[in-house]
């Protein structure tokens, strides 16, 4: 993809693992334990404005313009025409709590310079993952939510810091599907880390979604498979622990962005 350099995979061309210097030294710092409030934020939104400028040159269509500049005053051949992002694009960008509560806002507020911002908006949904008696993850509960309207031709947009597990996206795309009207143009996730069980739910549960991601994450997988390409064996690749926690990951985002004590 010209701009956009990835990562060699196995994981079909609708996943983008971004092969970015920038990005990975700003997430490795993000990651690293030493990091705290308010650099935490700091750099999540960095993190966030570059991917979605990434996603908005590379998903979103272009229309042809011829706008005076400056110079209109001086000259009338001062009129540049050229190919830009099309204003009239519609997008929902999905807040997912909480730890897409900040991710999301970064990206409307952002959208909402580049495009017509009455065809921009932000959802709500308030989730927690759920758990089983012995403390693995059982699924994603929807506690509530708060949809702007139909989705029909829309782009929806999810920014969710960590790809883990894919129960979360799994339930917000089904209660789109079950209680929202319309068929969205596109689904993109907007991920700074995903591992390989994230991916391959998504591509068996929503293969036409597409997924961007700055990190893959698969550290518990054997050395063998480590170094392979990634998605090469996708049965023995392994990125997360007994508890859905990434390896190495960086905790948990949506703590760490509201710095909860617990």
């Amino acid at each position: 993809m010209p701009g956009a350099p990835e990562i060699e995979h196995r994981y079909g061309d609708k996943t983008h693992i971004l092969d970015d210097p920038l990005a990975l030294t700003l997430l490795a710092k993000l990651c690293a334990r030493e990091t705290t409030q308010p650099e935490i934020n700091r750099l999540v939104a960095a993190l966030y404005r570059q991917m979605v400028c990434t996603i908005i040159a590379a998903e979103m269509p272009t229309t042809r313009v011829a706008i005076p500049t400056r110079m209109i005053e001086h000259t009338p051949r001062a009129i540049w025409q050229g190919k830009i992002v099309d204003p009239r694009v519609r997008v929902a960008v999905i807040c997912v709590a909480r730890a897409g509560i900040f991710p999301s806002q970064v990206c409307y507020d952002f959208l909402n310079e580049i495009l017509d911002p009455s065809g921009v908006r932000q959802d709500h949904m308030l989730m927690a993952r759920t758990t089983d008696s012995d403390g693995h993850i059982s699924g994603a509960a929807i506690q509530g939510a708060k949809i702007g309207g139909g989705v029909e031709g829309v782009t929806l947009l999810i920014p969710d810091p960590m790809g883990a597990t894919g129960t979360t996206i799994n339930a917000v795309l089904e209660h789109y599907r079950e209680h929202v009207g319309g068929r969205p143009a596109h689904v993109i996730t907007l991920n700074l880390i995903i591992t390989p069980e994230y991916v391959r739910r998504l591509r068996a549960e929503w293969p036409e979604t597409i997924i961007y991601a700055y990190r893959l994450d698969r550290g518990l997988s054997p050395d063998d498979v480590l170094a392979s390409v990634p998605g090469e064996h996708p049965d023995r690749e392994r990125g997360l622990n007994e508890h859905g926690y990434i390896v190495p990951g960086g905790g948990g985002f949506g703590e760490l962005m509201n710095n909860a004590f617990v």
